[in-house]
């Protein structure tokens, strides 16, 4: 019997989004299996690998990465053009950094016309990204929006405070967006369900499930990503369906590791290459979760993302690849000297030692007893006071001896009393620290989960009034149409009076009827 591999049926599939115009337009997304499943569905578009540009001189970046772009930071449209030319970038994310109103805030008009010099410089998707100020943002990329109309750029990220003033202006002017939530399923939802309700289309829409750094949050933004694609492939969730894009450089290079030195920590190696494989395994880890779109910083981690990439879907061995070309001096660490020296003695052992050399110190003490018994037969007194002479001298060095053995005894037990302790008193702040941060992390997660109720029961209650509402005003209406129906469909039949009168003899009879009445 063959071999049959288990396959996994999926329901619905990812959206194909399309961003940038013309022949510099590529698609993201569109599969209908999970990330390189080939063999369950298909994967008709290779995931993006990006690379961000700032609007200003980074101020922090640490030498392995600027060393590659230093000539070229002072003005973004050649940075840009460096990313694409020399590096192959897929596309080119316009980080605003500048416009944060913690730093230089500048203006909007200054960030469109940054915008505007990265288009005409290169002649790929071009996605501007906001300084994460939801005000702010929102001032400023309505203004890019409407400087830059018809170049379908990709403005984000976009949040439940700010999704009414951007959508609006990504739709009048021909843009996608990017959706943005705090690492949480339920608010991914909810920020795309405002959108589709404002009228965003649905067709230029990316996901931003916030990305989290190489042990600052990785695997808690993998497993949401994960529950998202399970949901939009599995259960066919139409409100998640959406490409998934992550700001993944920005994240990982400003990590405390990524940014020491050598000799700040030696320990961790070469500086250069540490950095480099933070951002590439971050990038393959978030590939495997279901990224679209990568936004990557140091060129090295870009290539050995897209070799991972072309050899997922086009086949291959990456036995092959090169090692991670240097642009800084080589640096050797001898971690055998950084090492602390070995001790291989065994505590129980050194316990032992002092009670095995005691016992023939009590057999030589003891040899002397017989001198006595030799009185009897020996003549003279003198002869016996010198025999018995060394008998005190032998009694003396067993003392010292055992003295000496119980001193290492002592001072070991000691020692080994003090180690334990402090590996007692090191494994309880251990546990200490660890229930500490498992309880922040319960709390954080159940202030997120009752955030997204609240947030779902009033969008609920809302929609629940806005059904009420409609039925009211639906019932009014019908009700206003039967009225119409009824007084038309009634004929009013005139009878003239009896006996006419004058308009004179009618004033002088209403005239009479109020006197009566007074």
């Amino acid at each position: 019997m063959g071999f049959e591999l288990n396959k996994e049926s999926y329901s619905g599939g990812i959206k194909a989004i399309s961003i940038g115009k013309g022949d510099s337009a590529i698609t993201v997304g569109g599969e209908s299996c999970y990330p390189f499943h080939t063999f369950e569905g298909d994967m008709p578009n290779k995931p993006v690998v990006a690379m961000e540009i700032w609007d200003m001189e980074p101020e922090d970046w640490p030498e392995p990465v600027m060393a590659h772009f230093k000539d070229v930071v002072a003005d973004p449209a050649a940075w840009a053009k460096k990313c694409v030319d020399d590096f192959s970038a897929d596309a080119i994310v316009v980080q605003l950094k500048s416009i944060d109103p913690n730093d230089k805030d500048a203006s909007g008009q200054s960030a469109a016309e940054t915008v505007k010099k990265v288009l005409a410089a290169v002649n790929v998707p071009v996605i501007v990204w906001g300084c994460a100020n939801p005000s702010k943002d929102e001032e400023v990329l309505k203004i890019i929006a409407e400087a830059c109309q018809g170049d379908n750029l990709v403005l984000g990220p976009v949040e439940e405070a700010n999704y009414k003033g951007i959508g609006a202006a990504a739709m009048g002017y021909g843009h996608a967006v990017i959706a943005s939530s705090p690492i949480d399923v339920n608010l991914a939802k909810q920020i795309n369900i405002l959108l589709e309700n404002l009228g965003m289309p649905m067709d230029r829409l990316l996901v931003d499930p916030t990305t989290g750094g190489l042990g600052y949050g990785l695997e808690y933004t993998y497993s949401v990503m994960e529950r998202l694609s399970m949901a939009a492939m599995v259960q066919g969730d139409d409100k998640l369906q959406f490409p998934m894009i992550n700001n993944l450089g920005n994240e990982v290079w400003k990590c405390k590791e990524a940014k020491q030195t050598l000799k700040e920590a030696e320990v961790l190696g070469d500086p250069e290459k540490r950095g480099i494989m933070m951002e590439a395994i971050g990038a393959i880890s978030y590939l495997m979760s279901g990224s679209n779109i990568l936004v990557m910083r140091h060129p090295e981690a870009i290539r050995m993302t897209k070799e991972y990439i072309d050899a997922l879907t086009d086949g291959g061995s990456l036995q092959d690849s090169k090692p991670i070309l240097k642009v800084m001096e080589e640096v050797s660490v001898d971690f055998a000297a950084l090492a602390p020296p070995v001790d291989l003695t065994i505590a129980e052992e050194k316990k032992a030692e002092p009670a095995k050399k005691a016992a023939p110190a009590k057999k030589e003490a003891a040899k002397p007893a017989p001198a006595p018994k030799a009185e009897k037969v020996a003549p003279p007194k003198e002869e016996v006071k010198a025999e018995a002479k060394p008998e005190p001298a032998v009694d003396q060095e067993a003392q010292a001896k055992a003295d000496a053995e119980a001193k290492v005894k002592a001072e070991a037990d000691a020692k080994a009393k003090a180690e334990a302790d402090e590996k007692a008193k090191a494994e309880a702040e251990a546990k200490a620290k660890a229930d500490a941060e498992a309880k922040a992390k319960a709390d954080a997660e159940a202030k997120a989960k009752a955030e997204a109720d609240a947030l779902k029961a009033d969008a609920e209650r809302r929609e629940e009034e806005e059904k009420a509402l409609r039925r009211l005003r639906a019932q009014a209406r019908a009700a206003a149409e039967d009225a119409v129906v009824s007084a038309s469909a009634v004929e009013e039949t005139v009878t003239a009076a009896a006996v006419q009168k004058t308009d004179q003899e009618k004033i002088i009879e209403m005239l009479d009827r109020f006197h009566k009445r007074k």
